[in-house]
């Protein structure tokens, strides 16, 4: 690169070449990867670089799968319709049902004997299908073996679409295991090592200088709560943290003590509260002492906010994937916490809702994405967020 630098500049002032020609070469390849995008997209709007597609069996995954390559036309996929011994639920009547896995085997058998030959404009011709995607159950393996050899035969692209079992969508994700190709339901960053150690060195030093700044704010904050709500200036409850291991959480004490702490939620009007504690909760001032627990090794800056012990024993049992959150370290703030998901939780869905960003957090985890959840939480010392109560 730098030497490609160096012969298109011949002024001598190579610093100031570089600083004009860095950013405008930049700008030219973002803008050249969107009017590609855009013209593959008329292009494929038009009829042109498109895929056909059939699929096979009556899996709901198939239909998951249908409706994702049918949500935009641009994707270049046609779909043909599927081969099954049952119709699919629920299934749009786009989605047409093209015959019994008898009459797939039939015409794949007269195909192969007549190499397609015998195919018409008025007839699904299977050996000019480009994609077929399979969902049957692993007890079908002959027919399996069947369907992949004929895909080899014909140059067509063989995928085995994961099923799923009852309501549960397991989308299984391919990782090696030594020579083996094995497929895991949750793929997670944070079991490399590399990755743990960079994240928990953060922690260490961002949650040290904090603890330092904190030291001598502590005398004051006490003062303040005891002068209006006697009692402990730390409020401690055992909370879920990593692997389902309870620990306990600190926090600055912001409400008067009570016999509900362990069982129920802050509410906006919550007539626990006291004047300092309410502006505490406002503010996360309240947080600030898990940056303790995060030097003690059971909490991280970032990750899925612990949860009471009573909430995991209640919502464990109602929402699928629940404890899935607790593959992580609990952290002080959130991917939920940032995107409207944090405060009291008055219906199911919002819960539901909460685990689902937790799950996606765990799952996409990446140093830079801890550093856009914690910016993010630190505007909310500026601009008040009005879950927080």
């Amino acid at each position: 690169m730098f030497v490609c630098i160096r012969f298109l500049n011949d002024s001598g002032r190579l610093f100031q070449f570089t600083l004009i020609y860095a950013p405008c070469l930049f700008f030219l390849i973002v803008s050249a990867r969107i009017v590609e995008r855009l013209i593959l997209k008329l292009y494929r709007k038009r009829g042109g670089n498109t895929r056909s597609v059939v699929f096979i069996g009556s899996d709901p995954a198939n239909l998951l799968l249908y409706q994702d390559l049918n949500s935009e036309p641009t994707t270049g996929y046609i779909v043909k319709g599927y081969f099954s011994n049952n119709v699919i639920d629920k299934c749009p009547p786009e989605f047409v049902k093209l015959g019994s896995i008898d009459q797939l085997n039939e015409k794949m058998d007269d195909e192969n004997e007549n190499n397609d030959s015998f195919a018409n404009h008025d007839e699904l011709c299977l050996g000019k299908v480009d994609e077929f995607f399979c969902c049957l159950s692993h007890d079908e393996n002959d027919e399996i073996i069947r369907i992949i050899r004929f895909c080899n035969n014909h140059f067509i692209h063989f995928h085995y679409v994961p099923r799923m079992y009852g309501n549960l969508n397991l989308n299984l994700k391919l990782e090696k295991f030594g020579d083996m190709n094995l497929f895991t339901n949750l793929r997670e960053p944070l079991t490399y090592m590399s990755n743990r150690i960079l994240k928990r060195s953060f922690d260490l030093l961002f949650s040290l200088v904090v603890c330092l700044l904190l030291l001598p704010l502590i005398p004051i904050i006490a003062i303040i709560i005891y002068s209006q709500s006697p009692g402990p200036v730390l409020f401690k409850q055992k909370r879920t943290g990593l692997n389902g291991k309870d620990f306990i959480c600190y926090k600055f004490r912001s409400m008067h003590v009570n016999n509900q702490a362990n069982n129920l939620q802050a509410t906006k009007d919550d007539p626990r509260k006291y004047p300092f504690g309410e502006f505490m909760r406002r503010t996360n001032i309240d947080e600030l002492p898990q940056f303790f627990n995060v030097l003690f090794g059971n909490m991280s800056v970032v990750g899925p906010r612990p949860h009471m012990t009573y909430h995991t024993n209640y919502y464990k049992d109602l929402i699928d994937k629940y404890m899935v959150r607790h593959f992580s370290k609990p952290g002080i703030t959130g991917w939920a916490q940032i995107t409207g998901y944090r405060g009291e939780t008055k219906e199911l869905w919002q819960m539901e809702e909460r685990i689902r960003r937790d799950i996606w957090y765990i799952e996409n985890w990446s140093f830079w994405l801890d550093m856009k959840i914690i910016l993010k939480t630190f505007t909310t010392f500026f601009k008040h967020d009005k879950n927080a109560y």
